[in-house]
């Protein structure tokens, strides 16, 4: 019977990375690590040969990834082999040979580089290339803290790529105060940075590919600067588009008796809601499961979900557990919560629906 997986997190040294994944979301960083910055925590990766980078970490010789299961019966099991032979409780109604989803926290400790991601137009001419969008939902910000979204309206090619080659991007990049709770939708094509200071849960299609355009004159771990792609990043900003979906997204808000769901994002890749679960709540499946199987990020509080045969599963902040998909003769499962719990939830689309990138 399909349960509710957790997996061992993969993580990755990044230049600007820093010591909140340890600290704040508990993961098994070392204490001293002989000057290696820890910048990201890929929680659910499942990315087929050729998409995984040289530098990251975690892939096997054809460039593949896939998390490796943390509880229960399947521990030690890549996610690729349940999806092989129990397809139908974690991808129902799905042909997807991967799971279309990539989860991860992202610490930075320095500002990241100005970056882009590739879009559909652009992948189908450029084998070798994935379209990224993604979503950030801030976990920790340091007071002051921003995040660069988007080009300032009426921003040119031209005068994007004077910018960069003069260095003052920054210029004319929009950038926004961020505070714990804020999400923000960035689709394929849109410039940004995550600033210094700032935690997030980073909900993604599976790709590895980012197109660097500005490292704010930083040097890499080798002495030199890091390469950057300014051509490939002018072929797939979409500079009509770069001040819509700048601010902080919230669709609408919807209060139960036990808990409170707020409908962050909804695009063709995933839709991501926030759901608050009060203190001492104990909640059935129908409450919690739908249709589709979801994938939930803890960012605050506790939990223990209860599944029919398999015993308790722990939730606690930076925890990331796949959930199947709501099936027959679950009465005996349940979830108490223990102490105040936030849980950003990501629920794959129904192929069948039309949706709108908010």
């Amino acid at each position: 019977m399909a349960y509710p997986l957790k997996f061992k997190p993969i993580l990755q040294p990044r230049i600007w990375g820093g010591d909140r994944l340890r600290r704040i979301l508990g993961k098994p960083t070392p204490n001293k690590s002989d000057g290696v910055r820890w910048g990201e925590s890929w929680e659910l990766a499942d990315l087929p040969p050729g998409s995984v980078k040289a530098d990251s970490m975690g892939a096997d010789r054809q460039g593949a990834m896939s998390s490796v299961v943390a509880n229960g019966k399947w521990a030690g099991t890549r996610l690729r082999d349940i999806l092989t032979q129990h397809g139908d409780a974690y991808l129902p109604g799905r042909t997807d040979n991967h799971y279309p989803l990539l989860i991860k926290f992202l610490d930075a400790r320095e500002d990241l580089s100005v970056q882009v991601h590739p879009t559909a137009e652009y992948t189908r001419t450029h084998p070798g290339t994935h379209l990224k969008t993604e979503a950030w939902c801030v976990i920790d910000a340091a007071p002051g803290a921003r995040i660069y979204k988007g080009c300032i309206p009426g921003t040119t090619r031209e005068q994007f790529e004077s910018s960069v080659q003069s260095g003052k991007v920054a210029d004319i990049l929009q950038s926004y105060p961020v505070r714990v709770g804020d999400c923000h939708f960035l689709p394929s094509g849109m410039v940004h940075a995550l600033g210094a200071g700032v935690l997030v849960a980073e909900v993604q299609t599976p790709s590895d590919t980012t197109f660097r355009i500005f490292d704010w004159n930083r040097l890499g771990t080798d002495g030199h600067p890091r390469t950057l792609h300014l051509q490939e990043a002018l072929d797939v900003v979409k500079f009509d588009s770069q001040s819509k979906n700048s601010e902080p997204v919230s669709l609408r808000t919807r209060q139960y008796e036990d808990l409170v769901v707020r409908e962050l994002v909804s695009c063709e890749f995933f839709d991501l809601t926030r759901i608050e679960f009060a203190e001492g709540s104990v909640l059935l499946p129908s409450a919690l499961l739908d249709s589709q199987a979801q994938v939930w990020v803890i960012l605050s509080g506790q939990a223990v979900l209860h599944w029919a045969g398999q015993g308790g599963v722990a939730l606690a902040p930076g925890d990331t557990v796949l959930l199947p998909a709501a099936q027959q003769n679950q009465q005996s499962s349940y979830m108490r919560v223990v102490s105040s719990c936030a849980v950003l939830a990501a629920r794959l689309p129904n192929n069948n629906a039309s949706h709108e990138a908010k």
